[in-house]
């Protein structure tokens, strides 16, 4: 297992590297230590877009791994559920108001709807055996909170406003600067603390509640770990960078086999893992044809949806 993670962090390392060289411009690592031009390029574009990319890839997978181990379920991830499209609603919410020029404001209004969307998700589900019902709250909370957002997009008076809402729904770490890393990096460094914490009582957690409660594990304790973590880690990303979905979802997946089912033991792997795929997807979307790039959000969501429906057909027959 050692192994398997010292492989993770190189893996992570070389996208890391990848994500500063590639792009329109090609920027070679010699050019970074002497007085080329293209520098500039590197401090200016590349470097902010690769730390967010390398923080919200790493806050995604962790986020990922522990709702699938507090809700129990496979098939959670804060986009299928819709934990990203409120905490997009809430974003939405403060530019349609007008508040939005303090950027603080935009990141308390996606971070306070990401966690009562959670809040509400975990409630709904937190004693259902049943994925399809898990399933259904989701696409239901996803849903309400897609119309609430088209609802906003319609009655904004601002022509202008709505077409930068709609391209930054999309997900893209496009012209991002150190500014927004500064803004974004704390609130998910602490939550994504808050989610580590989670990790023996996930463990506990998995013999059942009862079993859980007899080894002293406090359960109110760890939905409100799982519900902060959550809404800070998704919402600082959305806020910062739109929705980038299914990364929770694919990574543990593809990690277990490696890791083990452990939900702690898979904490740190999903993250470093979700960190080295949207660092790579981001910079292969630089690399598309033509003058414009593909938005990161499309990208993983062309990725992730025929992922999640072998999930769903992989399933089905044990559902039933």
């Amino acid at each position: 297992m050692k192994r398997n993670l010292a492989l993770l962090i190189l893996l992570v390392i070389l996208a890391f590297a990848f994500s500063l060289i590639a792009g329109k411009a090609w920027v070679p690592p010699l050019a970074w230590f002497s007085p080329d031009p293209r520098f500039a390029i590197i401090i200016e574009l590349r470097l902010p877009r690769a730390i967010l990319g390398l923080s919200i890839g790493a806050v995604l997978g962790l986020s990922g791994a522990v709702l699938q181990g507090y809700l129990r379920n496979p098939l959670a991830d804060p986009a299928v559920v819709g934990v990203s499209s409120s905490a997009a609603l809430g974003a939405v919410a403060a530019i349609v108001l007008g508040i939005a020029g303090n950027p603080l404001a935009l990141f308390a209004c996606a971070m306070a709807a990401a966690a009562g969307s959670m809040t509400l998700l975990a409630a709904l589900t937190w004693r259902s055996p049943s994925p399809v019902q898990f399933i259904l709250a989701g696409t239901v909370l996803a849903s309400l909170a897609g119309a609430l957002t088209a609802f906003l997009i319609s009655i904004a008076p601002n022509p202008y406003a709505v077409a930068e809402v709609i391209d930054w729904l999309m997900g893209a770490l496009t012209d991002r600067s150190l500014d927004d890393v500064r803004t974004a990096l704390p609130f998910m460094a602490v939550g994504a603390g808050l989610l580590f914490l989670t990790g023996p009582s996930l463990d506990a957690l998995t013999l059942g509640e009862e079993a859980a409660r007899s080894l002293g594990i406090r359960l109110g304790r760890l939905q409100a770990l799982v519900v902060l973590g959550t809404g800070l880690t998704i919402g600082a990303s959305v806020a910062v960078t739109g929705v980038v979905g299914f990364v929770g979802l694919v990574v543990p997946h593809l990690l277990r086999p490696f890791f083990g089912h452990r939900p702690s033991s898979l904490l740190l792997p999903s993250a470093l893992g979700g960190a080295a795929l949207v660092l790579t997807a981001d910079s292969l979307c630089r690399l598309a044809p033509g003058a414009g790039e593909v938005r990161l959000g499309v990208a993983m969501a062309l990725l992730g949806a025929p992922f999640f429906l072998m999930l769903l057909l992989k399933g089905r027959a044990a559902w039933s």
